[in-house]
């Protein structure tokens, strides 16, 4: 089955001590294009996005983006060294009292009092509200490769009833045709060899049969259906296909010249151009 290339998902976790959300989109692109943010994620978590959405898409312009609280919690600490070297140098200065430095006095020199951030959101979190997210953007595409096959279907049958159509009304049309064609030799009223009447006749036929554009689109029918049938379907595939229907529709209309017969052919081609614009969805 078919996978559309956009999607979208959210996620979120909260606990007592944090709250993180995970939102993944996607829209169209020639290539898989992935995306990450905000910018300072880990390392380790970034290539454990990548790869997991590597192993699943093929294209797609890939969008996730974390957004994350936390109850911050500090430790403080004194660098005794420092504080050692301060004393020394206000010693040696002679500046106030060396033992009785109070917190407001050494504040503002560097290095001295340091506080540090204890808690931070492990991982795994990020990792678990990740692949949440992940599950119900893949479900989310897979819900629209289907809304796409369902279009898909309806123009197939559309195209197939046609070409039904055409190739029961080729016969008298060609015989048609012939009846024209020695109507008007008739009306000239000249003698013209037999042999060489029945060939230029042949001729005539043969420029205007669509007996193997007919057939082709048939071919290029089943080879739609199976492709959308399949569970590796494939976006590019299909355009290619589309691309092939599209040039035999092409050729059909050209050659038809009785008009209800080549609108049929034009409603042909009008339904395959109406398919090649939504298969740009397709991954």
């Amino acid at each position: 089955m078919p996978n559309s290339m956009t999607g979208y998902s959210i996620s979120k976790h909260i606990d007592n001590s944090c709250e993180v959300a995970c939102e993944i989109k996607s829209v169209n692109h020639r290539f898989l294009e992935i995306s990450t943010k905000p910018n300072d994620l880990s390392n380790k978590l970034d290539i454990f996005i990548r790869n997991t959405l590597q192993k699943k898409l093929d294209r797609g312009a890939v969008d996730v983006r974390f957004k994350f609280n936390q109850t911050s919690v500090y430790s403080y600490a004194v660098n005794k060294k420092s504080l050692k070297n301060l004393r020394t140098l206000l010693s040696d200065l002679s500046i106030g009292d060396p033992k009785n430095i109070s917190l407001s006095d050494i504040k503002n020199f560097p290095g001295i009092f340091e506080s540090k951030q204890e808690n931070q959101i492990p991982e795994a979190v990020f990792k678990k509200v990740f692949l949440n997210a992940f599950h119900g953007f893949m479900k989310d595409r897979s819900v629209e490769g289907e809304k796409i096959k369902k279009v898909f279907d309806k123009k197939i049958k559309k195209i197939a009833l046609s070409q039904k159509r055409l190739e029961k009304a080729i016969p008298a049309v060609n015989k048609t045709r012939m009846s024209l064609l020695n109507s008007k030799i008739n009306k000239l009223n000249v003698n013209l060899d037999p042999e060489k009447l029945n060939q230029e006749a042949a001729l005539l036929i043969l420029k205007h049969d669509v007996a193997e554009e007919l057939e082709r689109i048939i071919f290029h029918i089943d080879s739609m259906q199976k492709e959308l049938s399949s569970k590796q379907s494939k976006g590019k595939k299909i355009d290619f296909i589309l691309q092939e229907l599209f040039r035999e529709t092409s050729t059909l209309s050209v050659k038809l010249d009785k008009p209800s017969l080549k609108e049929l052919a034009l409603n042909m081609k009008l339904a395959v151009e109406e398919m090649r614009e939504q298969a740009q969805n397709l991954e």
